[in-house]
């Protein structure tokens, strides 16, 4: 299957992409975590305060608020155990236990890992991993590498007015186990929701941030010491707590290459441990990693900004002031109901703080944009509603610039996206609000090759994590699904004339409590 094909189906025609006989292995399926073997490992403490709204800003970060820091991004959080039917009479096959973080994930496998380069007090300065099972960091590569990332980012930021420097990468491994080659589309979104997380703690900390999309791959992975069969970074995030002027270096490109910098470093000699006794290979998934590869800086780019004409009608939403709460108490509250939405009314008041929270929390610093204020982000809201206070039913896009819904069209859409969807987990009957991410349909390809399409779901998983952040601070429930017909939701919105796509589908509303038991992991 060519790359084109791929991606096409990848979106469009889901069940081309997988095997018709595939059959997951449940019991030599990998860990949700990354176990090195034989490194020296620094512990981080355990003493995690329940709410951030208290957390002193310091210049200088400790390791202990790095440790609070890391955990709030991707600790284990929750352990739950709950009953997958109710009805059965085998209760032992039927019981389901999982670790949980605050941030959601397909079939909650949890592809992604965090390194962190990290140069603060009582620390040696180096390259370390955060070993999310015993929360702690694992040194890879001690050492100052600022001038070998700044190349690596095409000198496009002073790290050395930067505390640390977070590496997010995904292993292929980790969910094509279960869901074979549809696992490119997961771990692009999958991806996307850690770094909006990321984004959203840097801010309760004080830390100031920038993510890069676009750096000399095999140059970071070979700082991490990764191997590209198997697992490979997909962001650049800088962290600073002093000021953003080191990030302001957006036109000033390095001439180094790939190569010319994995010569300048050792390999890392390391083993780690991932559980599974037989890894399948996965030739698509790596064949597309490679192709999305930079190997020059003079290969980064920028997206400018494409005006969006809307003459549909309007519906003005009431003006809301940001949303302000605690956000500790947010993830905590986070749920992602299935069959447990309960259909109740929305006002306009909760309608409008969830669109206008979302947008407006999304904007973030990035190397696609530069140090320009962008007016429209590269993904877009639309929403299907049903028993929203004074607002006919139907399907809507939310327009950010002047906080206002555009008409597309009217009537109960709940049946539609009943059949659209591949599985019956949600009852669309029960859900007021049904929202789509859409974005380019081209996915950049012209700017960005076959990277830009990885950088859309990216893209697309920021925004969600930001929908269901404020939806949990509503009192709402959220359920990311890409079990949906991409085809019916185009139609549906008419996308397809603007050169869109729908990217993903998250029903939210009310919901009743889940009959599971959970407990909280922490000190």
């Amino acid at each position: 299957m060519n790359r084109e094909v791929f991606l096409h189906n990848l979106h469009f025609d889901i069940d081309k992409v997988s095997p018709p006989d595939w059959e997951v292995d449940w019991d030599d399926g990998p860990l949700p975590y990354k176990l090195y073997r034989g490194l020296p490992v620094i512990p981080l403490s355990l003493e995690v305060p329940l709410t951030l709204k208290s957390m002193e800003l310091t210049e200088n970060p400790n390791l202990r608020k790095i440790g609070h820091f890391l955990w709030y991004v991707f600790g284990l959080t929750q352990f739950s155990e709950s009953m997958m039917n109710l009805d059965s009479s085998d209760r032992a096959m039927d019981l389901m236990q999982s670790k949980r973080r605050f941030v959601p994930s397909g079939g909650a496998l949890y592809p992604n890992e965090l390194y962190v380069y990290l140069k603060i007090e009582h620390l040696p300065a180096g390259v370390y991993h955060y070993d999310v099972a015993h929360h702690r960091l694992v040194l890879l590569r001690e050492g100052n590498f600022d001038s070998y990332i700044s190349r690596a980012l095409g000198n496009r930021c002073d790290l050395s007015d930067c505390f640390g420097t977070v590496f997010v990468s995904t292993m292929f491994w980790k969910n094509f186990f279960k869901y074979n080659n549809f696992a490119y589309r997961l771990q692009g979104l999958d991806t996307g929701v850690l770094i909006g997380q990321l984004l959203e703690v840097a801010k309760s900390f004080g830390f100031a941030s920038w993510v890069y999309f676009q750096f000399l791959d095999r140059a970071i992975n070979h700082l991490l010491g990764l191997s590209e069969q198997e697992e490979s970074v997909y962001a650049v995030i800088p962290l600073t707590a002093e000021s953003t002027s080191c990030f302001d270096r957006s036109n000033r490109d390095g001439d180094d290459s790939a190569a010319d910098l994995c010569q300048e470093l050792t390999a890392i000699q390391s083993t780690h441990y991932v559980q599974s006794r037989r890894i399948i290979e996965f030739p698509m998934l790596t064949k597309m990693n490679e192709a999305s590869m930079l190997e020059s800086a003079r290969s980064f780019r920028q997206i400018k900004e494409e005006p969006i004409n809307c003459e549909a009608q309007t519906v003005i939403l009431p003006f809301v002031e940001r949303l302000s709460y605690d956000f500790a108490s947010v993830c905590r509250k986070r749920f992602s109901p299935d069959m447990d939405f309960v259909l109740e009314k929305v006002s306009q008041l909760q309608l409008a703080t969830l669109l206008k929270g979302a947008m407006d929390s999304f904007s973030y610093q990035n190397d696609l944009d530069g140090v320009q204020k962008k007016k429209k982000s590269r993904v877009s809201l639309y929403g299907c509603l049903y028993n929203v206070e004074g607002i006919p039913n139907g399907a809507y896009h939310y327009d950010s610039s002047t906080h206002a819904l555009h008409r597309v069209q009217l009537g109960d859409q709940r049946l539609q996206l009943q059949h659209g969807m591949s599985g019956g987990n949600v009852n669309m009957f029960q859900v007021p609000l049904c929202l789509h991410v859409a974005g380019d349909k081209n996915h950049f390809k012209a700017e960005m090759g076959y990277r830009g399409y990885r950088i859309q779901q990216m893209e697309a998983g920021m925004l969600v994590q930001r929908i269901l952040l404020v939806a949990s601070a509503l009192g709402l429930g959220g359920h990311p699904l890409l079990g949906f017909d991409a085809n019916r939701c185009d139609e549906l919105y008419k996308l397809s004339p603007q050169g869109k796509t729908s990217l993903i589908q998250i029903p939210i509303g009310p919901y009743r409590q889940r009959p599971w038991l959970t407990g909280s992991l922490h000190s």
